[in-house]
């Protein structure tokens, strides 16, 4: 089947023909009927298989034109450089369309994007908080969203969303197109399918979990964190068989610890990106890297969701991942579009019932390879690596089991204020003590006094 096949326009045609694009994916062609049919759809596929495609096309072909100042279309993904890379794919299909389009996420001027949307868009692409934000600040309307799409849905879960997820249902027309499309299907994600959607339709290209057949796994068993530094600083001196690496680590501060070693042995070759980056600094390593400016780039899972960079030769899992799904999201960078891929995943002897979680999900067993003799094995271990100190006797701790008894700042109250306060006036201790209460210049005492 060619993109000829499918009941698209000439104008769409011209686009798909001007990036090249000639055959659809299984994923793309599937895809498409239900919908343009309008039916809620979830849709399961390898990442690097064109799902970004595979709901655009359709949507694009039902959509007509309209100079309505409130958006059609709503397509929610998780991070800030994904709605950049999604609005530039939109962009490329609509080059012969009048449709206008607006990305809009956090960590950028909220007063920018508030004019932006105030020009009148047709579709948005959003992050689910910062979309909230301007929804509730009135600048956004929603009532005329016809579609929804949320694109890598079960990573949006589990960066922690699902509440921001939920507000925005609230503020939804109820009658609306519900499209998802994720990599692997989680049971936070059918939960989320189950309350929201309505008899969608579901399309599977592959099993759940299944990694692209283009990529290559690779296995190492390394016994410490700088053994793997040993190692990377080793195969990746050659730029030709490395020509371009992307490196996962398992937070910000192993990826800084990683940059700048491969930074000193590699000069003006390496970036590295995190949460820690401002958005400018992060898009602009981005466009280094997929440019070819540098060659390596070490990164935390903010750079395994969805992003597209032509030609990445190899992925490296410097760690290995706690959560299998990041695993499938991380190596998904690697062999997209029929290209060939390499992932590797070195592990330790603390990861290794990580790695096994892994084959597990996969169904797949990861070819092992020894290590190099030319490595050296490194006897310092990182901080998350060393053994916790305990203290073998202090007289002066504070027992556990005494946890809860007071402390050496305790102190017994003196007598004085050991006084409980009553309330109410203090009548009854001054007719204890001087047998009558006391008037306060009463006039009518005496009187009163005589009835008595």
């Amino acid at each position: 089947m060619t993109f000829r096949d499918l009941n698209l326009t000439n104008f769409l045609w011209n686009a798909l023909d001007d990036l090249g694009f000639t055959e659809p994916t299984s994923i793309q062609e599937l895809a498409f009927s239900p919908i343009m049919s309008g039916k809620d759809t979830v849709g399961i596929a390898q990442t690097g298989t064109g799902k970004t495609y595979a709901y655009m096309l359709p949507i694009l072909r039902s959509l007509s034109y309209s100079r309505q100042e409130n958006p059609r279309v709503l397509i929610l993904v998780p991070t800030r450089e994904l709605v950049v890379q999604v609005v530039d794919e939109i962009e490329k299909l609509c080059g012969y369309l009048d449709m206008r389009i607006a990305g809009v996420y956090g960590g950028a001027n909220i007063n920018t994007q508030k004019k932006l949307i105030a020009q009148g868009q047709d579709i948005i692409v959003a992050t689910p908080g910062r979309l909230y934000d301007l929804a509730v600040s009135r600048v956004l309307q929603l009532k005329s969203i016809q579609k929804l799409v949320i694109d890598e849905v079960d990573v949006m879960l589990d960066l922690g969303f699902r509440p921001q997820l939920m507000n925005i249902f609230d503020i939804l027309p109820p009658r609306r197109q519900n499209i998802m499309f994720s990599a692997t299907m989680t049971d936070d994600v059918n939960e989320l399918i189950v309350d929201f959607f309505q008899n969608p339709s579901r399309i599977s290209v592959a099993r759940s979990g299944t990694p692209l057949n283009t990529i290559t796994q690779v296995g190492y068993k390394i016994p410490n964190f700088y053994t793997k530094v040993n190692f990377l600083l080793d195969e990746l001196a050659s730029a030709k068989k490395y020509p371009k690496v992307l490196l996962f680590t398992r937070d910000k501060r192993m990826a800084d610890r990683l940059f700048k070693k491969l930074d000193e042995a590699f000069p003006s070759q390496c970036e590295v990106i995190h949460s820690n980056k401002t958005q400018n600094y992060r898009l602009n390593s981005i466009k280094d890297f997929s440019e070819g400016v540098v060659r390596i780039m070490v990164a935390t899972d903010v750079m395994a969701r969805g992003l597209d960079i032509d030609d990445i030769s190899h992925v490296i899992n410097v760690d290995t991942p706690n959560y299998p799904e990041n695993y499938l999201h991380r190596i998904g960078r690697t062999g997209r579009a029929q290209r060939q891929g390499t992932a590797w995943v070195l592990t330790t002897p603390k990861e290794e019932k990580a790695l096994e979680a892994i084959e597990d999900l996969m169904k797949y067993k990861i070819p092992q390879v020894v290590l190099p003799d030319t490595i050296e094995i490194s006897q310092e271990l990182a901080p998350e690596e060393r053994p916790e100190a305990k203290e073998i006797y202090n007289p002066n701790r504070r027992n556990i089991e005494d946890e809860n008894a007071p402390g050496p700042a305790f102190h017994e109250k003196k007598e004085k204020n050991k006084k409980v306060n009553l309330g109410g006036s203090y009548k009854r201790t001054i007719k204890q003590k001087y047998k009558k209460p006391k008037t306060r210049g009463d006039k009518t005492y005496n009187k009163k006094y005589k009835k008595k």
